[in-house]
């Protein structure tokens, strides 16, 4: 027997109890709020048979980047591999989720948005194509794959805001930010309750420097997308990237202990978060105290999986932070020998995810020369490991702190004013400058003070801006 989902897309099941949980289930998957798994598991347990309730789970598997969740995934695949009434759709969506378990990241998301041409108002194919993208770096098709299907979704349909949101993203991310900000502002019209969308307005605030803005966009928003949802963590991380650019440390640090780390965790996505925001302060010369240990901790399990590249780098920015060189040698052991392969996260960690992580060791090891070496090359390039324009600010900041450490004058001044042409509202990026003027002062004699009174009067400005 097959029903329809409530967007009119054909569900092999006969119990309607399996597809009502299961609507429910992508509905939180979409949102990313608690909890999908145990509402799928109750689908499947009204209809042990119901295919799409499997298709779900293994959705759930591929877009956690979780290693250790992949037994469930090949349980997911093999249920409905074997399941001789499956419709086509439901078959699509094991054979993309069996691309994925066999390594294939980057075709199990081509097919997954395979099932989004044919099936165009398939929210959970969407949505797992999405995240695909979003973890192959791929900014084009976040926005494109998204409009792929716009003309088959409207209000009328349930989850068009989700969709909304998702384009919001890609729109971002492909620096179209008017855009982006108006098409999330219009998801959040039809349900305020996004968190992606709300994401997606506030990379745009933090790519345009807006952060008096994006601060208050975030908090005064906070009950609509931070009370039980596993996608809170990331937009409190991205309330502390405005925190930090006003060299708030304080709120920092609260964000981090109460917001972004107040348990420890093993998710990776979540420890991704928390050693993004310590790797900055680190740049800094901020002291962090114990956190980067207990981090460590949490990712040692991890060391040697070289499941996904972006996963691994962030594993070793805990492991120099706590001055485990052990542990990030192990990790760097396994991108070697995973570089060597020919799946899709031997060519992230060939071309992006070892020799980054190899500067972030010897930026541990105070060999600011060889991260210089190590990162010029890849840095054009670091989108190939997945992430997105704000997280991959990183390889750019540990570039540039390395260039001051090391004493590069010149190379110091390029990268600030790189940066301060990006972003010129950044009250951060104007001390970088500041910085590197102070640099090349010491290194080629006196810097006219004219120069510098303009740095400090547009540092000041900006703080005023923010304040």
């Amino acid at each position: 027997m097959t029903l329809l989902d409530s967007r009119g897309v054909p569900v092999s099941t006969h119990s309607r109890e399996a597809l009502q949980h299961y609507e429910r289930a992508v509905e939180l998957s979409a949102g990313y709020y608690f909890d999908p798994m145990a509402t799928i598991r109750r689908a499947i347990d009204a209809d042990p048979d119901f295919a799409m309730g499997h298709c779900l789970q293994a959705a759930l598997v591929v877009m956690s980047t979780d290693r250790s969740l992949v037994p469930m995934l090949a349980s997911s695949v093999e249920a409905i591999e074997t399941l001789r009434h499956a419709n086509d759709r439901e078959r699509m969506h094991a054979a993309a989720a069996r691309k994925w378990l066999n390594g294939d990241f980057a075709a199990a998301v081509r097919a997954y948005g395979d099932i989004v041409v044919e099936y165009p108002r398939d929210l959970l194919a969407l949505q797992v194509a999405h995240v695909g993208d979003f973890l192959m770096g791929s900014s084009t098709m976040l926005r494109d794959r998204i409009a792929h299907v716009l003309p088959y979704w409207d209000n009328s349909v349930p989850g068009y805001g989700f969709v909304l949101g998702m384009h919001a993203f890609g729109l971002e991310e492909c620096a179209a930010y008017s855009q982006a900000e108006d098409t999330g502002r219009r998801a959040l019209a039809i349900n305020p309750y996004d968190p992606w969308a709300v994401h997606a307005v506030a990379h745009v605030m933090e790519m345009t420097g807006r952060t008096r803005e994006g601060i208050d966009w975030l908090t005064g928003r906070e009950n609509h997308w931070a009370v039980d949802n596993g996608f809170a963590y990331h937009n409190w991380w991205h309330l502390a990237l405005y925190c930090l650019d006003i060299d708030d440390l304080d709120r920092v640090f609260d964000l981090y202990d109460r917001r972004i780390r107040p348990v420890a965790s093993t998710a990776p996505m979540e420890m991704v978060d928390a050693s993004a925001l310590l790797w900055r302060l680190q740049l800094r010369g901020v002291d962090v105290g114990p956190r980067w240990q207990e981090l460590a901790q949490s990712w040692e399990a991890l060391a040697e999986h070289a499941y996904y590249a972006f996963n691994d780098v962030h594993a070793v920015m805990s492991f120099v932070g706590a001055q485990r060189f052990d542990l990030a040698q192990r990790t760097i052991a396994s991108l070697e020998h995973k570089a060597i392969g020919n799946d899709t996260n031997a060519m992230m960690s060939r071309d992006v995810g070892l020799p980054l992580a190899q500067a972030l060791l010897a930026f541990g090891m105070d060999h600011y020369s060889d991260v210089i070496n190590l990162i010029a090359p890849m840095r054009t390039i670091a989108h190939r490991f997945g992430g997105s324009h704000a997280q991959r600010d990183l390889v750019h900041l540990t570039m540039v702190e390395a260039a001051m450490r090391s004493g590069n004058a010149r190379l110091s001044r390029a990268l600030a004013a790189e940066r301060t042409q990006l972003k010129p509202a950044s009250p951060f990026n104007w001390r970088l400058t500041a910085r590197a003027l102070d640099l090349a002062g010491d290194a080629m004699g006196a810097v006219k003070a004219r120069e510098k009174a303009e740095i400090r009067r547009k540092v000041q400005t900006g703080m005023r801006q923010v304040a």
